[in-house]
Parts: C-alpha cells; sequence; structure tokens
C-alpha cells in the first residue's frame, strides 16, 4: 500500500493547474501583489485569491499585508520538497528498468545458448 503524506498531496494538487503555475513561474522572478499576478489572468479577483490560496496551502507562496497592499513570495523550500520526490521516484524507476533490461538479456543469451 502507498504511503500518502497530505503535505505532498496538497502541492502537487497547487501545481495541477495551469493557471497557479504560471504564478509561480512570475513569482520566482521576485515577490509581487496579489494585484500584480492577477492583472495578466483573464479571471475576477475572487477567482485569483482562490488560487493564491490553493499555493498557499500547498506550501508554495507565502504571502504578508504591507500596508494595504498583499505581497506573495515563492518559497523555494517546497519546489525543492517537489524535486526530492521526483528524484526518488525517477531512482526508483531506473533501478526496476535496470533489473528488466537485465533479465531480458540473460533471457537472449540463454536463447542463443541453445543448440
Amino acid at each position: 500500500m502507498a504511503k500518502h503524506d497530505p503535505t505532498l498531496d496538497a502541492l502537487f494538487q497547487a501545481l495541477s493547474d495551469p493557471t497557479r503555475r504560471g504564478m509561480i513561474e512570475r513569482l520566482m522572478a521576485g515577490p509581487a501583489s496579489v494585484s500584480e499576478l492577477a492583472a495578466p489572468l483573464d479571471m475576477a479577483l475572487p477567482t485569483v485569491l482562490q488560487h493564491l490560496a490553493k499555493l498557499e496551502r500547498g506550501g508554495l507562496v507565502r504571502s504578508e499585508k504591507q500596508g494595504r497592499t498583499r505581497i506573495c513570495r515563492a518559497n523555494l523550500a517546497a519546489i525543492d520538497t517537489a524535486s526530492g520526490w521526483l528524484s526518488q521516484q525517477r531512482a526508483i524507476w531506473e533501478a526496476r528498468l535496470d533489473r528488466l533490461d537485465s533479465y531480458v538479456q540473460t533471457l537472449m543469451q540463454e536463447r542463443s545458448d541453445e543448440p
């Protein structure tokens, strides 16, 4: 049975939407206000706020109030968490494929050794 990590679930759920991925890409360039993040999007401000809330639940974005403006920042630690998990999965699958390749090579060798 697979282990379920609620933190990873929230992180990948937040990354599952192209609008939210676009927001993260923008925030990787530096902090931005909610209105700056909303400007290029063709959606109502409450919808933008819902996307930001999902990014915050996933740990990808942190925001703080500065006066009357809410400033958002990307949380690089969460991105490192996603990258680490993906690297582990890659290593697992590469090892499995290596074992499969070895098995197939053994079968092929056995067949070629038969009279």
